[in-house]
């Protein structure tokens, strides 16, 4: 229940009704009383939530730090009007700043009491409703309206607006700009009207498909016209409208479109046409294959490239169905890549291959190649066929994968490098999760191999890993991935491995490691192996903890006394068992 403070003493602030007392309480308004000294009397928890005080905070407000945030607005001139007795009550949005520093919207409403009658202020009553949300919102919505007005008009975009009740139309500013109009100047929209400015070619189409535009039959219509401008030429429009208000039976009562002028396009493309047999030319003089082909996938046209790639000359491929004679296959041999031309053709799409194409010679030998497939189309949008440009990309495709396997193996021993191994570990981690594989992790140490290094050089130490390497190559099974971590250190990762077969694995390679004998300059060094081994859990969190459990294990087998296997403890499950 709030209380006044007095001097030192507090009182009920209601004591005749406890009701009232507890409607001010539960208000969700914040609400505030002060004395005519402007000294706190009451402040409901309301309040309180709102700018963020605390109970001890609020006892020592007065009226003049319940004044809006920024001294200079007119809601705090305002207030300090109503301290100083100018005015009795007011009401403003304004700012306050909560407790954190944030500043927030509120709607004001303070108000002087004088209950007596006589003119005399007895005491400041405040009501603070947040309304910051609301601002919030009509700052986003102001935002984003001046954002796309901004965007049309920098984009020249002209929106034209058609009420079919009414039969009117709005044309913006920049619609009639791109015709010609003057911005004041009046346009007679009458359906009729703007058909007869129409060229005579596309009347009839385009009087057939506002119809169907009218009546809602197109959710979302795109045309192409040409529409005579005030100078008598004509201009080339593209223009996208669809209905936004429907009558209670779904029948359109509004639709509204923009229009952008593309006589420039239009204008490019009769320019692309005189250059069609220069393009021609060209094509037969690039190095690139290029292949045209008919909507129903039959050659149309191969240049001289093509012809060299795919040894057919053009009299013998032209008329036939391209999967005859571009009979290309995916890397692994199985999948046609015919099948993205018809992909093309069906869908209207650029179909692109993203990996290399194979194509076999007729020696016998195979080419790699990279290819794409485009739809030709019609002006009417209909297609007519398509392009098929590839490239012989055999060096490329040989220098890739030469980078590739260098990037992922060890160039002193060939085994794969860590970074391959790190690939392994989240795959096979991965398998355990998915699958319900087991898998364990052996990671190998060599013991003694800085006295290698450090009496007969490291060149003699070079040799000396490359032995471990197929060491631990031999004595891995068919299916373990061996690898380099760097340094002396190695690993081996075992799926579909439980405990028994790992320890047999990891003993096979310490025990092969043990029994070299590494000679140099008439001089023989015994190397050992310390190897740590650990599974693969379904509930790690990743393949690092693996890891580390192997790295402890193999810590432990050094300081056991070095030559010897320590395996972590295995969860047994019905696959590794």
């Amino acid at each position: 229940m709030g209380n006044i403070r007095r001097e030192n003493q507090v009182v009920p602030f209601v004591q005749s009704d406890a009701l009232l007392q507890s409607v001010l309480d539960h208000a969700a308004t914040g609400m505030v009383l002060l004395s005519a000294e402007g000294r706190l009397l009451y402040a409901n928890p309301a309040f309180a939530a709102l700018l963020g005080f605390s109970g001890t905070e609020i006892s020592r407000l007065s009226l003049s730090d319940l004044a809006p945030d920024d001294a200079l607005s007119a809601a705090a001139v305002q207030f300090e009007r109503l301290r100083v007795g100018k005015i009795n009550a007011l009401e403003v949005e304004c700012q306050y700043r909560h407790r954190d520093g944030q500043l927030i919207w509120v709607r004001l409403s303070a108000s002087v009491l004088q209950p007596d009658g006589d003119g005399t202020p007895t005491h400041y009553f405040l009501q603070l409703s947040d309304i910051d949300q609301q601002k919030r919102d009509e700052a986003a919505r102001a935002y984003n309206e001046a954002r796309w007005i901004n965007a049309l008009e920098a984009a020249g975009q002209g929106v034209w607006d058609h009420d079919i009740r009414k039969d009117k139309m709005f044309y913006s500013r920049h619609w009639r700009q791109m015709r010609g109009y003057r911005d004041d100047e009046e346009v007679d929209d009458a359906l009729e009207v703007w058909l007869a400015r129409l060229h005579p070619e596309d009347r009839a189409r385009i009087r057939a498909v506002v119809k169907k535009q009218d009546s809602g039959e197109n959710g979302h219509d795109a045309l192409v016209y040409r529409e005579k401008h005030r100078n008598g030429h004509y201009v080339w429009i593209w223009s996208r409208g669809r209905p936004v208000e429907w009558d209670e039976n779904g029948t359109p009562t509004r639709t509204v479109g923009i229009d952008t002028d593309i006589t420039h396009i239009k204008q490019i493309e009769a320019e692309l046409a005189d250059e069609k047999e220069r393009l021609r030319v060209t094509l037969e003089a690039i190095d690139e294959g290029v292949i045209a082909t008919d909507a129903k996938g039959r050659i149309t046209f191969i240049n001289d490239a093509a012809e060299r790639m795919l040894a057919k000359p053009a009299d013998d491929a032209v008329g036939k169905p391209i999967g005859t004679i571009f009979d290309t296959y995916a890397e692994d041999g199985k999948k046609t890549r015919v099948q993205s031309v018809l992909t093309c053709l069906s869908s209207g799409e650029v179909c692109r291959v993203d990996d290399y194409s194979r194509l076999l010679q007729p020696d016998g030998s195979m080419r790699f190649l990279k290819e794409s497939a485009s739809p030709l189309f019609q002006e009417n949008g209909e297609i007519t066929g398509a392009v098929v440009v590839f490239r012989d990309a055999t060096a490329t495709r040989e220098m890739h994968s030469k980078l590739e396997y260098s990037a992922l193996h060890d160039s002193l021993t060939g085994l794969p490098n860590r970074l391959a191994f790190e690939r392994e570990m989240q795959e096979t981690l991965e398998l355990v999760r998915d699958e319900g594989r087991s898998a364990a992790l052996c990671l190998i140490d060599l013991d003694h191999f800085k006295q290698v290094n450090d009496n007969a050089g490291h060149m003699a130490g070079d040799r000396l890993l490359k032995q471990v390497a197929d060491v631990i190559r031999d004595n891995c099974r068919r299916n373990d991935f061996s690898a380099r971590l760097g340094g002396d250190e190695f690993a081996v990762v075992l799926k579909d491995c439980g405990e028994k077969p790992a320890r047999r694995v990891a003993n096979a390679i310490a025990k092969a490691i043990g029994r070299l004998n590494f000679k140099h300059e008439g001089e023989t060094y015994k190397v050992g192996a310390s190897v740590g081994v650990a599974p693969f859990d379904e509930q790690s969190p990743c393949a690092d903890t693996t890891y580390k459990k192997a790295d402890a294990a193999c810590y432990d087998a050094k300081n056991g006394g070095r030559n010897r296997v320590v395996v972590a403890p295995f969860r047994m499950t019905t696959k590794s068992s």
